[in-house]
C-alpha cells in the first residue's frame, strides 16, 4: 500500500507577506509545493471510509473553458473538504480521446497547413499526426487543471487510449458480445455526410424553423431551403386518376416505396391496395393502411413513405414489409437507385432539380410553411441524414431497468432530485444504443470479417447493405478471432482469411467504462479493491442520460456495483448575456485568460488562430469587444473559484459576468491583509497552541475574541451543514459573511487600536 507522503519542503510563502496580493506568484507557488509534498495522494494505510471521485475527462480538442471551470471547482472543493476530515481521498485525473471531435479538429488543422486529407496520409500516418497533436494540447489541459488548483492524484493520471483502459474496452466488447447484448444490424443511423461516419444524439444540435428559411450547410455555394413543406401527385398505375402527399424533403421521394393512408379515412377507402407510378424510376409503389403513422387531419391524409431515410418510415416499412431503398452515396450524393436523371447530384441540389422535374411532369402542387427542427452536426454543422447503415449496437433494455431500479431503491441518488423524471423517462423509453463510428481516431472494434473461398468481391462486403453479418467473429486479439472464424467455418478453415473492422467506438462507449477501467478492471488489482465503488459522481445534467445512465448501466453490468452512490448535477454556465458558450459567438473563455488577465487584441488573436470560419471570427470578435472593450484583468484562481461557488444553486443555469469575478479579487487581497494583520502581530517563535492551551486561553480572552470565535464555530457550523448536502451557495455565503462582516469590519477594526 502507498501512504500519502509528507512535506519534503517547508512552505513556500515568506514569513513576511507581501504588502499586495500578486495571484499568479502565490498560488503557482503553492500548488507546486502541495503536488510535490503528495498532499493529494490517498493515504491508503487509514481505516476510515474513502472519498473517491472520478473527474469527468475533458475532450483533449484544445483548452478547458469556464464550464470546465465549474466541474473542477465543485470537485476539489468536494475532495477537499472530505480529505480535512481525514478520510484517504483520491480524485482521479484523466482526458478523453473524443473520437470526432479530435479527428475533425486535426483534419481541419491537416487542410490548413498541408492542404491534405487524411486519406492523402493513409490511416497510420494521420493516426501519427493525431497523437502528436494530442501530446502537444492533452499536456496543455492538465497544466490548466494545475492552474485551477485541482487537487488530483497526478500519480494515477489516465488518458481513454492508454493500454489500460483500451484493454478494458477491448473486453468489454468480447464479454458483452459473448452475452448477446453487442450485436450486428442494418438500421437507421444519424449520418453526416461531411464526416462520412454515424454519430450520437448528443452530437445533433437542433435549430427551430419557423417558416420557409435559407440556411447555409457546408459544401455547398448557395444556402438551401428548409421549413417548407412541397406537395406533389403520384398518379394511379392504371391511370386512372392521382393521390396527392406533402413532404418537408422532396429529394426523397427519390426512395419512395409506399404512400400511407389512414384505414377509416373515407376519402381513401376505395384506393386500398391500388398502386402508384413513381414518376422517374421504374417501379410501382402500393397504398398500404397504416392508424399508427397517417393523421387524417394533418396535410392531405396521405404520407409517403421513405423506409431508408425517415425514422417514422423505417418503422412503416418493417410494419409493412416494404423495400428499403438507400438513395444517397456516403458523401450525400444521389445514388443509382435514384435513377439515371439525378445519380451523382448533391442532395440538396437534387432537391431542386427533383421539385423542377415533379413540375414539368405537372405533379407539383405548391408549397407552404411548415415548422420544424433541423438537426446538424455538431461538428461540421452538415444537416444531419437519417441513413440505413449496418453497425454494432447494444441491446440497453436489461440495463436500463437494472438502472431505474437502483436509483427506485435508493442505492444511487440523484441530486438534485428534480432530476429523478429526466433518468426515468430516458431510461424507461430507451432505445437500442448504435456504438460503432466510421472514424479512425479511437478504440477499433475488436470484431473480424471472415472472407471465404470464392466470396464475391461486391456483394454481402462489410458496410454494404448486403452485408453477411453472420460472417463477424470477435475477440480480444485476431488469434482469437482465428480461432473461433474456424470453429464456425470448418469446412474453409485453412483457406478463410480475416480482416478486422475498420470502424471504432462511439467515445461515450470507453468513456462508460471509466470509473473502473480506470483502476485496472478486468484485473482484480489493489485500486479496484480500495477504491471501487466510487462515492460520487459530479457532471453537468445536460449527460445525465449520454453518460452517467451509460456508466451506470455499463458498470453494473460488467462489475456487478453500481459505480457510485450519488450523482451531484451541477448547473450549466453560460454568459453574462444568458447565452451557451460558443466559439462563434466569441463568449468561450480559457479560465487561466481570467485568472492571469489578457487584452482585447490577445483575445481576438486567439479568434483568428483557431479553425473558425472567417465569418464567424469577425462575429466572435464583435461579441468579444462589446463584453471586454479594456480585456479581462488579471483576477486569480482564488477569485474565479468563489465567484463560481457564490453563483451556483443547484440544478439552475448560471450567467457568468466576469466582472464579479474581479469583484472576488479584490476581496482576496482584503483576506490576504488580513491574513497578513494577524501574522505580523505575532510573537517571534510563535508556535500554535495546543488543543489543551487552546481551552485555557479561550476561557481567559477578553470579550471580542471569545466573540469572533462563537462566529467562526457558527461559520464552519453552517459550511460544514451546506457541504454535506452539495449546497455550496450557502456554504460559500456563510464564509464571505464571517470573513467580511464579523473578522474584518468588526473584529481587526476593534484590535488595531491595541496592536
Amino acid at each position: 500500500a502507498r501512504a500519502a507522503p509528507t512535506a519534503a519542503a517547508p512552505c513556500p510563502l515568506p514569513a513576511e507577506l507581501p504588502k499586495n496580493f500578486e495571484p499568479q506568484a502565490t498560488e503557482q507557488a503553492l500548488y507546486e509545493w502541495w503536488e510535490e509534498s503528495g498532499f493529494f495522494v490517498p493515504n491508503e494505510d487509514s481505516d476510515a471510509e474513502p472519498f473517491v471521485i472520478s473527474m469527468p475527462p475533458p475532450n483533449v480538442t484544445g483548452a478547458l473553458h469556464m464550464g470546465h471551470s465549474m466541474f473542477v471547482t465543485l470537485q476539489d472543493i468536494m475532495t477537499r473538504f472530505n480529505r480535512m476530515r481525514g478520510r484517504p481521498t483520491l480524485w482521479l485525473p484523466g482526458t478523453d480521446h473524443a473520437g470526432i471531435a479530435t479527428q475533425t479538429v486535426v483534419e481541419k488543422q491537416l487542410k490548413r497547413t498541408e492542404n491534405k486529407s487524411r486519406h492523402d496520409l493513409g490511416r497510420e500516418a494521420f493516426l501519427k499526426k493525431v497523437w502528436q497533436w494530442k501530446e502537444e494540447y492533452g499536456g496543455r489541459i492538465c497544466q490548466q487543471l494545475r492552474r485551477i488548483g485541482s487537487s488530483l492524484d497526478w500519480t494515477r493520471e489516465v488518458f481513454t487510449m492508454d493500454q489500460k483502459l483500451s484493454r478494458a474496452v477491448t473486453e468489454s466488447f468480447v464479454r458483452m458480445h459473448a452475452e448477446g447484448l453487442i450485436f450486428r444490424d442494418n438500421r437507421l443511423v444519424n449520418w453526416s455526410c461531411q464526416l462520412k461516419s454515424a454519430i450520437s444524439d448528443i452530437e445533433v444540435d437542433y435549430i427551430d424553423l419557423e417558416s420557409r428559411t435559407m440556411v447555409a450547410v457546408p459544401s455547398y455555394k448557395e444556402k438551401v431551403e428548409f421549413g417548407g413543406i412541397w406537395s406533389f401527385a403520384y398518379p394511379f398505375a392504371d391511370g386512372s386518376g392521382e393521390i396527392v402527399v406533402a413532404t418537408t424533403r422532396p429529394e426523397t421521394m427519390l426512395g419512395d416505396t409506399a404512400v400511407a393512408v389512414h384505414p377509416d379515412d373515407p376519402r381513401y377507402k376505395v384506393l386500398h391496395g391500388k398502386t402508384l407510378k413513381h414518376p422517374f424510376v421504374d417501379r410501382e409503389i402500393p397504398v398500404i393502411c397504416d392508424a399508427e403513422l397517417v393523421d387524417m387531419a394533418f396535410g392531405t391524409g396521405a404520407v409517403k413513405i421513405t423506409p431508408a431515410h425517415d425514422p417514422n418510415d423505417f418503422e412503416t416499412g418493417k410494419r409493412h414489409g416494404l423495400e428499403f431503398i438507400s438513395i444517397l452515396t456516403d458523401d450525400g450524393k444521389i445514388n443509382a437507385n435514384g435513377g439515371a436523371r439525378f445519380a451523382g447530384t448533391p442532395r440538396f441540389e437534387a432537391r431542386k432539380t427533383v421539385l423542377a422535374a415533379l413540375e414539368e411532369a405537372g405533379l407539383y402542387r405548391g408549397v407552404a410553411d411548415n415548422k420544424m427542427r433541423l438537426g446538424l452536426c455538431s461538428r461540421s454543422k452538415d444537416v444531419i441524414e437519417p441513413m440505413i447503415k449496418p453497425q454494432w449496437w447494444v441491446d440497453c433494455k436489461g440495463m436500463a431497468a437494472d438502472a431505474c431500479e437502483v436509483v427506485r431503491d435508493g442505492r444511487l441518488e440523484i441530486i438534485p432530485k428534480m432530476h429523478e423524471k429526466t433518468w426515468f423517462n430516458w431510461l424507461e423509453n430507451i432505445r437500442d444504443w448504435c456504438i460503432s463510428r466510421q472514424l479512425w481516431w479511437g478504440h477499433r472494434i475488436p470484431a473480424y470479417f471472415v472472407r471465404l473461398p470464392g466470396d464475391d468481391a461486391e456483394t454481402g462486403q462489410p458496410g454494404t447493405s448486403s452485408e453477411k453479418m453472420d460472417r463477424w467473429v470477435v475477440g480480444r486479439a485476431e488469434a482469437d478471432a482465428l480461432a473461433e472464424a474456424k470453429k464456425r467455418f470448418p469446412e474453409h478453415a485453412d483457406a478463410l482469411q480475416l480482416a478486422q473492422d475498420e470502424d471504432v467506438l462511439d467515445t461515450w462507449y470507453s468513456s462508460g467504462l471509466f470509473p473502473f477501467s480506470v483502476m485496472g478492471w478486468p484485473d482484480q488489482t489493489a485500486d479496484l479493491d480500495a477504491f471501487y465503488p466510487t462515492s460520487l459522481l459530479e457532471t453537468g445534467h445536460d449527460i445525465l442520460f449520454f453518460w452517467v445512465a451509460r456508466m451506470v448501466m455499463q458498470g453494473m453490468k460488467l462489475t456487478g456495483k453500481v459505480p457510485f452512490s450519488q450523482v451531484y448535477l451541477h448547473a450549466m454556465v453560460r454568459d453574462a448575456h444568458g447565452r451557451k458558450m460558443s466559439k462563434s459567438l466569441g463568449n468561450v473563455i480559457d479560465p487561466l485568460e481570467c485568472i492571469e488577465g489578457i487584452s482585447l487584441a490577445a483575445l481576438q488573436k486567439k479568434l483568428e488562430a483557431g479553425n473558425l470560419d472567417p465569418r464567424e471570427v469577425k462575429k466572435a470578435q464583435a461579441g468579444q469587444a462589446q463584453d471586454y472593450p479594456d480585456g479581462i484583468p488579471e483576477c486569480g484562481t482564488d477569485a474565479l473559484r468563489f465567484a463560481l461557488t457564490a453563483y451556483t444553486s443547484q440544478g439552475r443555469d448560471i450567467n457568468l459576468d466576469v466582472q464579479r469575478v474581479v469583484g472576488y479579487r479584490q476581496w482576496c487581497n482584503k483576506l490576504w491583509n488580513a491574513i497578513r494583520f494577524a501574522t505580523r502581530n505575532l510573537a517571534e517563535g510563535f508556535k500554535p497552541p495546543t488543543k489543551a492551551e487552546t481551552v485555557a486561553i479561550v476561557k481567559g480572552a477578553p470579550l471580542a475574541v471569545r466573540w469572533v470565535l462563537a462566529r467562526l464555530t457558527a461559520c464552519a457550523a453552517a459550511a460544514n451543514k451546506a457541504m454535506e448536502v452539495y449546497d455550496f451557495s450557502a456554504a460559500t455565503s456563510a464564509i464571505y459573511d464571517f470573513w467580511q462582516y464579523k473578522l474584518c469590519d468588526v473584529y481587526i477594526e476593534a484590535m488595531k487600536p491595541l496592536m
